[in-house]
């Protein structure tokens, strides 16, 4: 393997020894020992200078010179890349690089830590490592903590809905099942004593035990059928109960309602079974009612029809005229029947009753 020709400015005679750097390319891939085996450093008979390239025939001393270059060149090739200790790519360019990335991560996660929000309907309290937990509390917004030493406690102080149920006796020792619906929030001045005695969880640790105790408390007081008639008297102690209990833990209670209420299986077949007879006994008593009326209806008419005929034997007693004025009224009647009629009907007199005032008068004659 030769090496590739160097072009030199000053150039080299054919049948001189070339220059030194003849025998070394820019990148230094050739073997020492094939330097070796191309230049003869001694003189010996017994060399043959049968190679490719020129005979190289040098002193003893010549051969620190070619170390010296060699040496020159290989230092070349493995120290391109670097281009002195303080230059670009070098190993402190390259550790002051890391260095800012590092210092910029660190700097970005302080600035995050060192930042929390509150959102709408929530408010904070900061507690400290230091100095425990603060009095402020922290509306709205974006709000700065030292990292580590201070960490941020956001409560939601919008009503929220709770419904417990329970299982409790009436004063008539009747099972009823009642549920209540209560809107519960924390009282916002008061956040940082909800935190130290209650925690975050305050409802779970509250709620279910006080409502339970009012709804049993005052059930009580009431029999089973006035839960139903007396219905909002009950809500209202309810709620009055319910909120004077919560105001002690600081949680106020926006509204408190009964949703559910049921009865057990027995009282509630007895309730209807009441209703019905009690349905029962008004219909009879209507019945009655309606038959002693109808009875009374029945004399009145009675007595209203012989005081009728009474009056009426007075007035023939007193006037014949009278039967002939009726006689009149009942033609008058049978005309205005047989006038409406769509059939055409022809009748005489008598038929009308018309010739009843001539058989009176004859009749009054031959008395």
């Amino acid at each position: 393997m030769s090496p590739p020709p160097v072009h030199h400015s000053g150039g080299w005679q054919k049948g001189s020894p070339p220059p030194i750097e003849q025998y070394f390319a820019p990148d230094a891939t050739y073997c020492w020992w094939d330097f070796i085996s191309k230049v003869d450093i001694i003189h010996s008979p017994q060399h043959s200078h049968t190679s490719t390239h020129p005979t190289m025939n040098r002193g003893p001393n010549e051969f620190q010179r070619y170390a010296r270059v060699f040496q020159q060149q290989l230092s070349k090739v493995n120290g391109g890349g670097s281009r002195g200790p303080a230059g670009r790519g070098g190993p402190a360019g390259m550790f002051a690089g890391l260095g800012g990335l590092i210092l910029l991560g660190g700097g970005a996660m302080l600035l995050n830590n060192s930042l929390f929000n509150v959102d709408g309907g929530h408010r904070a309290i900061v507690y400290s490592r230091v100095s425990g937990v603060s009095s402020r509390i922290y509306n709205e917004g974006t709000h700065f903590v030292i990292p580590w030493f201070e960490t941020p406690i956001v409560y939601d102080v919008r009503a929220k809905p709770r419904n417990v149920a329970s299982l409790t006796g009436t004063k008539d020792l009747q099972m009823v099942n009642i549920t209540c619906r209560v809107l519960s929030r924390p009282d916002v001045a008061q956040l940082p004593v909800i935190y130290r005695t209650l925690g975050q969880d305050y409802g779970e640790r509250v709620l279910p035990s006080i409502v339970n105790e009012v709804l049993k408390s005052v059930v009580a007081q009431f029999n089973a059928s006035q839960l139903i008639t007396q219905r909002e008297k009950v809500s209202r102690l309810i709620r009055e109960n319910l909120v004077r209990r919560a105001g002690g833990f600081n949680i106020l209670l926006d509204d408190v309602s009964i949703t559910f209420m049921t009865f057990s299986p027995e009282f509630t077949n007895a309730v209807e079974a009441k209703q019905i007879a009690q349905q029962d006994a008004q219909r009879a008593a209507f019945v009655v009612d309606k038959a002693r009326q109808e009875k009374q209806g029945m004399v009145v008419r009675a007595q209203g029809e012989a005081k009728s005929a009474e009056l009426i034997g007075e007035a023939i007693k007193k006037s014949k005229d009278y039967i002939e004025l009726k006689r009149l009224d009942t033609a008058r009647e049978i005309a205005s029947i047989l006038a409406n009629s769509p059939n055409k009907v022809v009748l005489d007199n008598e038929a009308l009753l018309l010739n009843t005032l001539v058989d009176a008068r004859l009749d009054g004659k031959k008395k």
